[in-house]
């Protein structure tokens, strides 16, 4: 009877330990297709359909195997945990074209110019500098011209 109650008590606690998480964190879209819904369940509305994987999103709340996300644009909702990943990306905000750099400076060599909306994986951040991988084209820029760099 003893054994029966610690598994018990094992199988109950194991899904809010995997849930014991700082938040808010980034993380990104894995999946080719992912739905945003109303309520953390597949009974509630799916608002939005995202096809864009690597798009960063903020996680702001957990319940069970559900995600409450913020994108980049504001909108929030829940998301299946499975269709997310803890791979850190970045997406390039604002208006205009944004120079990435070669080196973390504003005086560094140019190297392409990021048009608004372009996605990367984000290496390292130091003094307000983001390396950003875009399809295998490296190099460094601006934070304030980041999405999901820096702290959540």
């Amino acid at each position: 009877m003893r054994s029966l109650l610690c598994i018990i008590l094992m199988a109950i606690s194991a899904p809010a330990a995997a849930q014991d998480v700082e938040l808010p964190y980034w993380a990104s879209i894995s999946a080719e297709e992912a739905n945003m819904r109303a309520g953390a369940s597949e009974v509630y509305p799916i608002e939005w359909i995202y096809e864009r994987p690597g798009l960063p999103v903020k996680v702001i709340r957990l319940y069970q195997g559900w995600r409450y996300i913020e994108e980049p644009d504001g909108t929030r909702g829940w998301m299946f945990s499975g269709l997310l990943s803890t791979k850190r990306t970045a997406i390039v905000t604002g208006d205009e074209a944004v120079p990435m750099r070669e080196a973390a400076s504003d005086q560094s060599a140019m190297r392409w110019n990021l048009e608004p909306g372009v996605i990367g994986e984000l290496g390292e951040c130091s003094e307000n500098w983001c390396l950003l991988d875009v399809e295998g084209h490296q190099g460094w820029v601006a934070m304030d011209h980041l999405w999901g760099a820096g702290e959540p």
